[in-house]
């Protein structure tokens, strides 16, 4: 089976034709490094210079919940050099979060393919819940309820969906958790392990070694039902009683590229990255990580997907009640 797949990748670089000759592919990455996405991000890079031909390095600019890296994605030359991973929250909630974007992120991005989802996963500091009784995501919104803002969970930035998720528990339970945003899922992991702050609803990949290490409690995940890769924790289904039965967020991250980058070359980035997925240990590296690999069939495909989305996006927005800017 490895021959196999070595071979695969073997005949795909001697076939590779690079894109830009001398010119590296920029992946931008808009989280800082340590968080989910740039795990991702530098899977991908670390995968494509065989396929492509070419050398890819990571770049990561971070901040305002994704909406910066996706600007420097939407305002680069479209001549196949630049892409970026760009989250759902970013393609289809940003626009009703806010009254002015600096670029339209369905109309300045071109799509090149879906590349990951996943749930978002409820996790505490194992000693903030040992010392408060937090035996389950039940006993959580009950000690949150009793205490108004006396519960911290940490995002990896204002707009993002796990801001998301926190504002509609908030609603749908009728507490009041405090959201701290920071500029990306690693800082904020840090000072959750530290104990600065309790919780956090966030992507899998980042979050599941430090469940695996007993640094953090995994409590629930954000979709109605469970999730393959914690299939002992609860989704918000069996919370009815307590408010939560409605309430469904499953998230997917994109590989996008400026809009007016040429087909053909839109078509190369979407077979490289099929590639990889297929015949590399990608996909293997993401499951325990908690994110499933799934690709787009064209890029078409992609661009339905993200108009699809948007109007659940939308509810999602209005039922929270954030409103930036």
């Amino acid at each position: 089976m490895v021959g196999t797949l070595l071979a695969g990748i073997s005949s795909a670089r001697s076939n590779a034709q690079p894109i830009a000759a001398g010119r590296p592919i920029r992946l931008i990455v808009p989280f800082p490094p340590g968080g989910a996405i740039d795990i991702l991000g530098r899977l991908l890079a670390d995968r494509l210079p065989p396929v492509l031909g070419q050398s890819v390095v990571v770049e990561n600019r971070s901040g305002a919940g994704g909406i910066i890296g996706g600007d420097a994605i939407a305002k680069a030359a479209p001549d196949g050099t630049t892409i970026g991973i760009v989250g759902v929250a970013v393609l289809c909630a940003a626009q009703f979060l806010y009254n002015r974007l600096p670029f339209d992120p369905q109309a300045d991005l071109a799509p090149v393919t879906q590349i990951s989802d996943g749930a978002r996963l409820c996790v505490v500091n194992a000693q903030t819940a040992a010392q408060r009784g937090w035996t389950d995501f039940r006993a959580l919104i009950a000690w949150a309820k009793a205490n108004p803002e006396g519960v911290s969970m940490a995002s990896s930035g204002v707009g993002t969906s796990s801001h998301l998720v926190i504002t509609a528990v908030n609603e749908a339970a009728g507490v009041r958790i405090l959201h701290v945003p920071y500029r990306g899922g690693g800082p904020a992991i840090n000072d959750l392990v530290a104990g600065r702050v309790d919780m956090m609803f966030d992507s899998p990949p980042a979050l599941m070694p430090l469940v695996e290490r007993g640094a953090v409690k995994p409590l629930a995940v954000s979709t109605r039902a469970r999730q393959f890769f914690v299939p002992d924790v609860p989704g918000m289904a069996e919370f009815a009683d307590i408010g939560l039965g409605d309430l469904d967020v499953d998230t997917w991250n994109a590989v996008m590229a400026p809009a007016g980058t040429p087909a053909p070359v839109i078509a190369r980035l979407a077979e490289a990255i099929r590639i990889i997925a297929t015949q590399s240990d990608l996909t293997e590296r993401l499951r325990p990580l908690g994110f499933r690999t799934v690709l787009s069939e064209a890029p078409e495909s992609l661009a339905k997907l993200i108009r699809d989305d948007t109007p659940r996006w939308q509810r999602i927005v209005q039922s929270s009640g954030v409103k930036l800017d």
